[in-house]
């Protein structure tokens, strides 16, 4: 046989039996997580990462699949795990744990000191803002002000009526706090704002200084300060074929001796589209003038003797020296009913 051929095959023999002749090489051990670490009351000391999250997965997992329910007011409102894409990382919770007992060395005289490390879980987060702001919307309740029906001969109060929210960022924040920790309670009270209205009983006679009332019928105009009757004045009102308005209205403007707009209608004859001015004596705007709406107003009248009859064409006249007077106790927007 050739030398070559001889020293390799010699020298395959020498590496195996070298081989054979090495010891075997023991696994490297698992890694366990040092005594005495805990993951929300559930001991894993000792246990490996495995064996860690299968322990967590049996303990803490069916504690946070479970729904979080909101009452208030009376009111249910279940938050299912589902409907925001919930999972408990059991693995990541267990790593936690590892670290966590990595994070403390053992004492001075060798003693372990306690740790613990939180759960790892996912979910989506404006699930969970929609969730609070429709229990938000489904408990809350508007305030309602104080308010006053308006009657021909009276003002008759009406009282108001408190309302009630809960506030979204604390709920959504306190929802967040209990899905990560299964020591949490599941069920949730948040606390129920009171909402006071912003007008009160006690606040209507300032709220509503000045009130006017038109009588169609008896052709009196009522003037009430502070819910009171305090003086009435005859007055006249619109033709059949012209009536006034009825409703509740608004004094819309004021002028003094005001310009007169004679409307496009067959009654304003050949002054129909033409201005007036206050000083013009054939102006039927006297002293003064409150519109109250769509060019229908109160204002004086130079034909006194017309007061007490349906002789207007829509608007409401007065006795001068009545219209100066009530002028300076009405400002624009106080409201008018007319019957």
């Amino acid at each position: 046989m050739p030398r070559a051929p001889i020293l390799l095959v010699t020298s395959l023999l020498l590496t195996t039996l070298v081989v054979a002749a090495a010891p075997a090489q023991a696994p490297i051990p698992e890694q366990r997580i040092r005594p005495g670490v805990t993951v929300s009351g559930v001991d894993v000391g000792n246990l490996t990462l495995a064996e860690a999250q299968l322990r967590l997965e049996q303990t803490l997992g069916p504690i946070l699949a479970g729904d979080v329910v909101v009452t208030a007011a009376g009111k249910r409102f279940a938050l299912r795990m589902k409907d925001i894409g919930f999972s408990f990382r059991a693995d990541n919770t267990a790593l936690r744990a590892l670290h966590a007992g990595q994070a403390a060395p053992p004492a001075a005289d060798g003693t372990l000191p306690p740790a613990s490390a939180t759960p790892s879980v996912a979910y989506r987060r404006k699930p969970v803002w929609r969730f609070v702001r429709a229990a938000a919307k489904r408990v809350g309740k508007a305030p309602r002000n104080a308010t006053i029906r308006i009657t021909l001969r009276k003002l008759i109060k009406r009282s108001g009526r408190q309302g009630r929210a809960i506030a979204v960022a604390p709920l959504v924040a306190a929802i967040q706090a209990t899905l990560a920790n299964p020591l949490a309670p599941r069920q949730l009270a948040p606390a129920v704002r009171i909402v006071r209205p912003r007008v009160k009983r006690k606040d209507l006679a300032r709220a509503y200084p000045v009130v006017l009332t038109i009588d169609r019928a008896h052709f009196t105009l009522r003037l009430f300060k502070r819910l009171r009757q305090v003086r009435h004045y005859g007055v006249a009102v619109g033709q059949p074929a012209y009536p006034t308005p009825t409703g509740l209205f608004s004094i819309s403007s004021k002028q003094v001796n005001p310009t007169w707009t004679a409307p496009n209608s067959p009654w304003a004859g050949e002054l129909a589209g033409q201005s007036i001015s206050g000083s013009d004596p054939t102006n039927p705007l006297k002293a003064r003038w409150m519109g109250i709406a769509d060019g229908v107003g109160i204002h004086g009248t130079g034909e006194p003797w017309t007061i007490g009859t349906r002789a207007s064409h829509g608007c409401i006249r007065m006795r001068v020296p009545d219209v100066i007077r009530l002028y300076r106790h009405v400002p624009v927007g106080t409201p008018v009913l007319i019957r």
